[in-house]
């Protein structure tokens, strides 16, 4: 039984030694991340697409007035203030156009900007815009023919 005994007791040591080991071990790798500082990243936000030159419009398709909703071409001629200017259509009338807060915070119009209009139903001398053609999309309509001989200022 004796030797038993010591059998036992050299286990029992052995199994101190590792786990001793073990923890040696765990406290070396705390001690690693310990000695690596972390930093926070920077935020830096999204870049600015103002500087970016425009796509190639060239290519891109580009919008037509839907008649049987009765859009139509038109050109701004002056501006008259409060989101109004002045019109000329394609079907040879002068109209006061609206510009919705919609289309006056996203796009700029400006005078001689070819644009889509709907005219009021119940006040025809009057006419909603609805969409603003870049010069780039207006020479390409140009080309194409699409633009009226009485809008043709381009």
């Amino acid at each position: 039984m004796a030797s038993s005994e010591k059998e036992d007791k050299k286990v029992d040591s052995e199994e101190k030694v590792s786990d001793k080991e073990k923890t040696e071990k765990v406290e070396e790798k705390k001690e690693d991340t310990k000695k690596k500082p972390t930093y926070s990243k920077k935020n830096k936000g999204k870049k600015s697409k103002k500087n970016q030159p425009p796509p190639d419009e060239a290519n891109l398709r580009v919008k037509l007035p839907y008649r049987p909703k009765g859009e139509i071409f038109a050109v701004a001629e002056t501006f008259q203030g409060g989101s109004r200017l002045q019109l000329i259509c394609e079907d040879g009338e002068r109209r006061m156009g609206r510009i919705p807060g919609k289309l006056r915070r996203r796009m700029w119009v400006r005078e001689n900007d070819l644009l889509i209009v709907v005219p009021w139903s119940f006040q025809d001398s009057k006419a909603d815009v609805k969409f603003r053609y870049t010069p780039t999309q207006t020479s390409n309509l140009k080309r194409r023919g699409k633009i009226p001989e009485i809008l043709d200022i381009y």
